[in-house]
């Protein structure tokens, strides 16, 4: 009996190598992204034009988008070969030279992800310190939820386009010397 070799015990979700899947998780994560910019413009537009409490959307709102926004470009300008090209030159072994492109990469990765994460997290900390603690109700509590919908769904965002662009066709071949 041939054992295989794998890291986890249980198979996850193997996606299919296709075109078709790839072209769709881009669009998708496109599709996310843009609502979640749309999400945090609708407040700002709200904050601005027709709300009619003293709470008004201010740069202490913007900065948790502009880093979740920052973080998701961090993350997807990163190539998976070069993060796992130490492992695979080594036989194996992660080990940390800090000479090596695959640690640099892991490096500027972990930046991306606290941006992203700090963006989210900065997203509930202004709804909580800003909207929910004063006891505000809606639709001015709704300018501090739709800041956390937007920079979760530029998460998700994240996500389904790192694991789209991620995903080997079936005749792409390495012309690297």
């Amino acid at each position: 009996m041939e054992t295989q070799q794998r890291l986890f015990r249980i198979p996850f979700l193997h996606l299919p190598n296709s075109n078709t899947l790839k072209t769709i998780g881009v669009y998708a994560s496109g599709a996310l992204y843009a609502i979640g910019v749309w999400s945090f413009l609708d407040a700002v537009i709200f904050s601005k034009t027709a709300n009619a409490s003293d709470v008004h959307i201010t740069f202490i709102d913007w900065v948790p988008i502009i880093c979740s926004t920052l973080g998701m470009l961090t993350i997807n300008s990163l190539e998976k070969n070069k993060l796992l090209s130490e492992a695979l030159s080594n036989g194996g072994s992660f080990g940390l030279n800090s000479d090596s492109d695959a640690f640099g990469a892991r490096l500027v990765l972990f930046l991306g992800f606290a941006l992203l994460s700090g963006g989210l997290a900065g997203s509930v900390a202004v709804l909580i310190l800003k909207f929910t603690i004063h006891g505000y109700e809606f639709p001015t509590l709704g300018m501090g939820v739709e800041n956390v919908v937007s920079n979760a769904s530029i998460m998700l965002s994240c996500i389904v386009l790192w694991i789209s662009q991620n995903i080997e066709d079936e005749y792409s071949y390495s012309l690297a010397l």
